[in-house]
């Protein structure tokens, strides 16, 4: 048991204390006052501030992008060029426990079979949230973060097209409306822009929300239902006794809720290792550069597939995101990728203009071995859930993870099936606390 040795004023006892007030812990806190349930947010920035994964992101959500990061060929990780520092997946090799340890389970799930579960699981969630996402946002509060204009995936290589358009029917099979575009269509679809590429394929149920500003109104909507959200809130430690969370502490104060969410993306580990909760994540950078929209932009959301890059119009902005590193909690942005982000912008889309760029951002995704986020009750805790490791596809997994970690907190039956996603699925579940 931690011993608070420097008693702070405790605040009224929500049922809930969600700790993150990214797009997980909102959706958490969402679904949980919706089931009546007196909730507190807490997070320790400002609400959709730069400290966010959901600040800077493109705000992807809908059926597209359903695979996991682990599929069949990524298991070797020198001959995929990802130990050299401007490759589109990059991984800084150092003496770290955990990373060998991720490392370890993400070559386990770097099989078929794996791979075909986890896109099942991912697929069905993504749709799940879509169908949530298209509920709250008919409002009028919401009516302008949602876009669905469709999205274009396209292929630089021969190679890279011909995989994909063989795993077309498999993502038909799963409920995912992606065709092949010949040329003419994606000329009908994007008159303006010139790609040099092999070809594309075409979802129409690709969409994308306005960030940050979709948080700030989500967070303003939550209020306004009774949630108490405390920005520039940080948990400094757990008092546990019998299995149970009965303090939380924090730099403002302390809590005693009944249940406790752990929502809070790449620091949710570090959070639950206060309370003795090993979770198996890490901290996998992405970048993002906003830009005045050039002429030639495309007017729908595209993915450059090799290049691992994403454009997403916003107004009269054009925002460019990222990469995938596994550096640790370094959060600096370097320069020389984000370089190599927009020369992979002008190998696909030669004729682009340049522009003036906004802003340059870098963030980090919660990302799990097998891409599948841990939602589900934490060790040994009775009170104590987790909802994180949503990686690079949260904004699209976000709504389906809040609405299941409301139901399991209220014994509802599931929409989402709980069981491929349980926190100690990798084993251990125990860790020695800071």
């Amino acid at each position: 048991m931690v011993v608070n040795r420097d008693p702070a004023p405790v605040r009224d006892d929500p049922d809930v204390v969600v700790v993150g007030g990214g797009v997980a812990g909102l959706f958490c806190a969402y679904y949980l006052r919706l089931g009546g349930a007196s909730v507190t947010v807490l997070e320790r920035g400002a609400l959709g501030g730069p400290q966010s994964c959901s600040y800077g992101n493109t705000g992807f959500v809908g059926s597209h992008g359903a695979a996991p990061l682990a599929e069949p060929g990524m298991r070797s990780l020198r001959a995929l060029g990802m130990l050299r520092p401007d490759a589109p997946w990059y991984i800084e090799p150092r003496a770290d426990a955990e990373l060998l340890r991720w490392l370890w389970h993400f070559r386990r799930a770097c099989s078929a079979e794996a791979a075909a579960a986890g896109f099942r699981v991912l697929a069905g969630m993504k749709r799940r949230s879509l169908e949530l996402l298209d509920a709250l946002c008919s409002s009028e509060n919401f009516a302008a973060e949602l876009d669905s204009p469709g999205i274009v995936l396209t292929f630089k290589s021969a190679r890279g097209f011909a995989e994909a358009s063989r795993a077309v029917p498999r993502a038909v099979d799963n409920g995912i409306p992606l065709r092949v575009l010949g040329p003419d269509e994606l000329g009908e679809l994007e008159p303006k822009t010139r790609f040099d590429i092999h070809g594309a394929l075409y979802n129409p149920e690709g969409a994308y929300l306005h960030v940050p500003e979709f948080v700030t109104e989500f967070g303003r909507m939550l209020r306004d239902l009774g949630v108490e959200i405390c920005e520039h809130t940080e948990v400094t430690g757990f008092e546990t006794e019998w299995r149970r969370v009965r303090l939380l502490r924090t730099n403002r104060g302390e809590f005693r809720p009944a249940d406790v969410v752990v929502a809070a993306g790449a620091w949710s580990a570090d959070c639950a290792r206060m309370a003795g909760i090993g979770l198996l994540l890490q901290p996998v950078k992405g970048y993002s550069v906003t830009m005045e929209r050039p002429a030639s932009a495309p007017s729908r959301p595209v993915l450059l597939s090799e290049g691992r890059i994403a454009m997403v119009p916003l107004g009269e902005r054009l925002r460019v995101g990222g990469r995938l590193e596994l550096t640790g909690m370094n959060g600096a942005a370097a320069d020389r990728r984000v370089r190599a982000m927009l020369r992979t912008v002008r190998d696909y889309l030669p004729a682009l203009e340049e522009t003036r760029i906004l802003e340059t951002w870098s963030g980090f995704r919660p990302c799990t071995p097998d891409s599948l986020p841990l939602i589900g009750r934490a060790g040994d805790f009775g009170n104590l859930l987790v909802a994180a490791g949503h990686g690079h596809i949260g904004m699209g997994l976000a709504p389906a993870g809040g609405e299941l970690v409301g139901q399991l907190l209220s014994g509802a039956q599931p929409v989402t099936d709980p069981i491929p996603l349980r926190p100690n699925r990798f084993g251990g579940g125990h860790a020695k606390r800071g």
